[in-house]
């Protein structure tokens, strides 16, 4: 195949590296699209040493025995044109990876411009970059673009891609890189850099600068969708995408949590960590927070895929679990996945974990080796240890069997300082695994949040029951140094133990079956706000205190 020129090309329309480039000056001061289609640039490739060489070739300058490469600064303002030196995109088709590591990728040259005509068939209504980033084809997540007409994912850029082929067969011409977020026009195959598409970038990967993020607490500012819709940034609903609402209302609740959430908007704060789960639900955080989304909702999609990965389908899309189980096991795994030593610390432990002294008092004949070393004459054993702890369970009293003279069965109230005296140093508990013993629980360390947890289901061989028992609870100044003994402070601090509620999480229907709802806090304004999938809506504070609580996350005052 030959060339105007006497150059010889081969099939992929790529100049041998023996031959030189010639960049020719455009006469007419803005080309028309048709006339470019033709002279793609990705014809145009040449391989450089250095980047010195890049920049001289950037300005017009002479190079290499190139006499007649002149590229003006004046045309390339006129004609809003640009060569670039393409370094790490993966711009070739979906063989390129069978070339072997050792000759690495060419230093690709292709155009930038500003006046992509196409740029008026961009449709916001259509994107959605909650899924996961496979193409629609080949179903592989290397090197994938998202079609801003229709919305859909697929793989490649070059002759032979997916992308390439959808660009011909539909006629859809303005495609966005999924990793790189650099926006091309096929198949013509030139970069865009317009301003106009910024906004299709925040809602890829929304960014939050430290004084953004300092700033979300006094933000009182309503976002509008492209719907008209109007929504508060960091009260959006979640898709319950199949009974997924367990996993929904523990991230509503964790989104309170000003000091983990802070941390989880910028992404520096843990890019050392190598674990999906980690960067997903930074990724639903920074959503969830974002200002600028296209939609009043956000689909944890992403994140439910990582939560099945890293617990090997513990929990999984389409089957209901318990969102106390859920909320334990993903604190341990951030823990885990964010500390940097085996004994270091995390955002995790920093914002919930406090410590208790538990006291067990064993009956000799329930451990025979005690009787072996000659302690049978003693006939209680007492233990004390100290041990971390997340969450803090209470136990509530039993409902009555029985109807009264209305044949109705009183549904039981309790206070929660009723329940909160369980770690008071002296009640004693009666457990029976590993070994019959009498415990006793006395709070050494108060975090600085709080998670409680009603223990409301029961398990036997046969079913599960719920207590209906309605716990009494304060939204606001929870003092526990008056039902509970606390440490002594040291010296120049304060003992704080005075909480506000943040988040209160509710079971409504029967045990096994039923759905799950949460009451969160918006700081701002001091409102609350009833949220249940999709379902946002403000509420009274005294509604809160109405609802049969399962699990509740109380803030310190500071």
């Amino acid at each position: 195949m030959k060339k105007s020129g006497g150059e010889r090309v081969d099939e992929e329309g790529i100049i041998p590296e023996s031959k030189r480039l010639r960049v020719e000056e455009d006469s007419s001061p803005s080309p028309s699209p048709s006339s470019l289609a033709f002279e793609n640039p990705l014809h145009k490739l040449a391989n450089y040493e250095d980047d010195d060489e890049e920049e001289i070739y950037r300005k017009g300058r002479a190079m290499n025995g190139y006499k007649d490469a002149e590229v003006s600064l004046d045309s390339q303002h006129n004609n809003d044109r640009v060569v670039e030196k393409d370094n790490g995109d993966d711009s070739d088709s979906d063989d390129e990876p069978q070339l072997s590591h050792a000759q690495g990728r060419r230093n690709r040259m292709f155009e930038i411009r500003r006046d992509c005509p196409y740029l008026d068939t961009v449709n916001r209504q259509v994107l959605d970059f909650d899924f996961e980033k496979f193409c629609s084809v080949s179903l592989s997540n290397l090197n994938v673009y998202a079609c801003l007409v229709c919305g859909k994912y697929y793989q490649g850029r070059g002759k032979k891609s997916h992308a390439y082929t959808h660009s011909l067969e539909a006629g859809h011409h303005v495609y966005i890189n999924l990793q790189t977020e650099k926006v091309y026009c096929l198949p013509d195959g030139y970069e865009i850099n317009d301003p106009s598409l910024d906004d299709i970038r925040h809602v890829l990967n929304p960014r939050f600068t430290k004084e953004q993020v300092g700033q979300l607490e006094k933000n009182k500012q309503w976002s509008r969708a492209l719907d008209g819709s109007d929504y508060l940034p960091g009260m959006v609903g979640l898709n319950n995408i199949k009974e997924t609402d367990f996993v929904n209302v523990t991230i509503q609740s964790l989104m309170r949590v000003t000091p983990l959430r802070n941390f989880f908007l910028i992404p520096e704060n843990y890019q050392h960590s190598r674990s999906t789960l980690v960067h997903r639900f930074g990724e639903l955080t920074r959503k969830i927070w974002h200002a600028r989304n296209f939609k009043g909702q956000v689909s944890p999609h992403e994140f439910l895929q990582a939560v099945m990965k890293a617990s090997k389908k513990r929990f999984r899309i389409g089957v209901q679990s318990d969102p106390v189980e859920f909320i334990t096991w993903l604190l341990n795994t951030l823990h885990t996945d964010l500390k940097t030593s085996k004994k270091g610390n995390s955002i995790i432990y920093q914002c919930f974990q406090g410590e208790l002294e538990v006291v067990r008092e064993i009956p000799a004949k329930a451990i025979p080796e005690k009787k072996e070393n000659g302690d049978g004459n003693r006939n209680i054993i007492s233990e004390s240890e100290r041990m971390p702890f997340l969450m803090l369970g209470l136990d509530l009293p039993p409902p009555p069997l029985f109807k009264d003279v209305m044949e109705k069965n009183i549904i039981p109230q309790v206070p929660l300082f009723n329940t909160l005296k369980k770690f008071d140093g002296e009640s004693i508990t009666e457990v029976v695994r590993p070994h019959i013993a009498r415990m006793r629980y006395r709070v050494t360390r108060l975090p600085q949040y709080l998670i409680l947890h009603m223990r409301r289901f029961t398990k036997n061989n046969f079913f599960v029951e719920k207590n209906p028992t309605l716990v009494n609870f304060p939204v606001k100044n929870l003092e526990l140094k008056d039902y509970i003994p606390l440490p002594s402070p040291k010296e120049n601090e304060r003992l704080r133990t005075k909480y506000d509620l943040i988040a209160n999480i509710v079971h409504d229907g029967k045990p096994g079956e039923g759905s799950y709802r949460a009451f969160v806090q918006r700081k701002s304004e001091e409102l609350w706000y009833e949220m249940q999938d999709l379902h946002v809506s403000e509420t009274l504070p005294q509604m809160v205190a109405l609802s049969e609580a399962y699990m509740q996350i109380y803030e310190q005052h500071q």
